[in-house]
């Protein structure tokens, strides 16, 4: 029997069955988001997880000897929010950028923006740079 797929790996989904999760305005939301990141990454999207779209891959290990593979930049468009991963820590890292961005709340390694409108797109942006700039970073 063949070995399952780790939950988190890339598909061959088409990445507009995604993004259509996200209706109305957050539907015009998430092709913005799709353009950023794309452009931010210069990379190709690709579903992961069946609900998250990513561009470019990296390969990571925590010391307990966990491991897999991630995206480098991620999004996730919803009927009530997008979904923004970024590098653990973000908010505490760059509070700078967060005080700027507008609405949003904010988990370990999650940004979440019900809507676009309101959100400062340079303080957005830099935020993906950096996230990008330490995900790419030569382990410590």
């Amino acid at each position: 029997m063949a070995a399952k797929p780790p939950a988190m790996s890339p598909s061959d989904q088409p990445v507009a069955e995604v993004l259509d999760r996200a209706t109305g305005p957050r539907r015009a939301e998430a092709d913005e988001l799709l353009a950023i990141l794309g452009e931010i990454s210069c990379e190709q999207p690709i579903v992961w997880a069946g609900r998250i779209i990513g561009f470019g891959e990296y390969e990571y290990r925590y010391e307990s000897g966990h491991g897999g593979r991630a995206p480098l930049l991620a999004f996730a468009p919803g009927s009530t929010k997008h979904t923004i991963y970024l590098v653990n820590d973000f908010s505490d890292r760059w509070p700078d950028l967060m005080e700027r961005l507008g609405k949003h709340r904010a988990s370990k390694a999650c940004l979440y923006l019900t809507r676009l409108t309101g959100v400062d797109r340079s303080a957005l942006r830099a935020l993906l740079e950096r996230s990008l700039a330490e995900t790419q970073a030569p382990a410590r």
